[in-house]
């Protein structure tokens, strides 16, 4: 290539690329799952504040749930009620926790398909698995803001005071609320598939309350089962103070196990279950 013509080459690129600066376009940035990660919990926050009404009315009633069971409680069964407060706050926790983190998987699955988005999913350049995943941990986010602000009204309500160890209670709740996420994700596949599934969907809420107070200790079997090996670690963390490095390495395992597992198990469910409706051609159905 002759010397004029390299020279018209570099202009011509030269003025491509000021027109791509002068219009915002950068050819050589791209995004990375962090930009994703970003962009979705930016996205599952603005649609929560975009509706303050209903975000209002979902703490209040988190709140009014469980002011009706301590002025119940205490005036039915008094100081005996008293004693087991801080066991109560600390499960509705987690129960408020548990349901935020299966609720809001499945809903917005459920919105995504009748918005007709859910198809877009398939087709991004990231894959569906990590826009998945990245819904997962926005959604168990905001859970968690909002879950933390009915904890702090309990406390101020019942003049309690627990053990609020961050290193501690983040991870062993994160752990938990996981298996929960899983059961959404298949409950989420279910409703893409099947459409109308709330009535089994309810149920699940209920099912909930009896794993969080199930009786670990006298039913070792029961670890297996998603939320309850959590739900008894997080009673020791905020009630008796025990910290995350005090625990047996054998609960540990038991707790890091059940969340990989039922969160494996919601993911594969949930891909089984939306590849079986692309092939019936009803994904985007509603």
């Amino acid at each position: 290539m002759t010397d004029a013509a390299e020279r018209a080459s570099d202009a011509r690129e030269g003025h491509s690329d000021a027109d791509g600066v002068a219009h915002g376009r950068n050819p050589e940035r791209t995004g990375g799952y962090y930009h994703l990660l970003k962009a979705v919990i930016y996205r599952d926050l603005l649609i929560w504040v975009r509706y303050p009404l209903n975000a209002a009315l979902g703490l209040f009633m988190g709140v009014f749930f469980f002011a009706l069971m301590f002025y119940g409680g205490t005036l039915v069964a008094g100081e005996a009620f008293s004693d087991s407060i801080e066991g109560l706050i600390v499960g509705y926790f987690l129960w408020t926790l548990s349901l935020g983190a299966y609720s809001g998987i499945m809903n917005d699955i459920q919105s995504e398909a009748s918005w007709g988005t859910l198809e877009r999913h398939f087709m991004t350049p990231f894959g569906f698995g990590p826009v998945v995943l990245a819904k997962s941990i926005a959604i168990v986010f905001r859970t968690f803001m909002t879950s933390a602000v009915i904890l702090v009204v309990m406390l101020l309500v019942t003049g309690t005071t627990l053990d609020l160890n961050l290193v501690t209670v983040l991870p062993v709740a994160t752990l938990t609320i996981a298996g929960a996420l899983g059961l959404g994700l298949v409950m989420g596949g279910l409703s893409v598939l099947y459409k109308r599934i709330s009535n089994v969907a309810n149920l699940l809420q209920f099912a909930f309350i009896g794993l969080i107070s199930a009786p670990v200790f006298d039913l070792p079997w029961a670890r297996v089962l998603p939320l309850v090996q959590g739900s008894a670690m997080l009673q020791r963390a905020m009630v008796d103070g025990t910290r995350l490095w005090e625990f047996d390495p054998g609960t540990l395992a038991v707790l890091v196990g059940t969340a990989g597992c039922y969160l494996a198990l919601g993911y594969v469910a949930f891909s089984l279950t939306t590849r079986r409706a692309r092939r019936l051609g009803v994904l985007g159905h509603y």
